[in-house]
């Protein structure tokens, strides 16, 4: 154990300089944990307990029925782009009952990649509102779970999405997906520079995760 902590450590010494924030949010039992998860070049941070009756009607788990654990603030995760610039991963729990955790997570955030389980469109709506409310691009990534087949626009329809907004398909437990969609999202952060540099977010750097 001791051995395990002190080479995360080690691997977290890093000459980089430039930290790029990036927080991955969703519904509840969407894949936001498996994402961060299985990206992250170290192990994971992660908050998740074991799902209690303390719980029961109040947490809704309509669709997700076998989900045993569950974040309570929030996982972290880390990936190097080069040698100066280090990209860290949030992912935000995704539970009503710890949405006041978001506003603060997203206090220098770069971006964000909302991630949608298509049988309940509906819980990703208020990942959507906030971000659009502190003007924060993102992206949105729809996770396989073998549910019915949805066309990107009935999604786009479903979630009042712009058009400017990229909207992806994904396995979040791959780890070439899901770093697909966060190459995705950065390809969108360059295009929001380029469109508003005054206002958009710090430029990236070219290399992508």
């Amino acid at each position: 154990m001791d051995s395990a902590i002190s080479e995360q450590h080690q691997t977290l010494s890093s000459t980089a300089d430039n930290g790029l924030k990036i927080v991955v949010v969703g519904g509840f039992g969407v894949g936001k944990t498996t994402l961060v998860r299985s990206v992250s070049e170290i192990r994971p941070l992660n908050t998740e307990e074991t799902m209690s009756q303390a719980g029961e009607g109040i947490d809704d788990t309509v669709g997700v029925t076998a989900k045993t654990a569950t974040t309570v603030a929030f996982d972290f995760g880390r990936i190097s782009l080069d040698a100066r610039n280090v990209l860290y991963l949030f992912g935000a729990p995704g539970q009503e009952r710890f949405w006041f955790l978001w506003d603060r997570l997203f206090s220098g955030t770069l971006g964000a990649v909302v991630l949608v389980d298509t049988r309940r469109i509906s819980d990703s709506w208020y990942a959507v509102d906030r971000l659009e409310h502190h003007g924060t691009p993102f992206v949105v990534a729809c996770n396989d779970f073998g549910g019915p087949a949805h066309t990107a626009a009935e999604i786009r329809e479903a979630l009042d999405l712009a058009d400017e907004v990229p909207l992806v398909f994904c396995d979040a437990r791959s780890r070439e997906s899901s770093k697909q969609v966060l190459i995705s999202l950065v390809e969108h952060l360059k295009n929001v520079v380029a469109a508003d540099p005054e206002h958009g977010p710090r430029p990236v750097p070219e290399s992508t995760p």
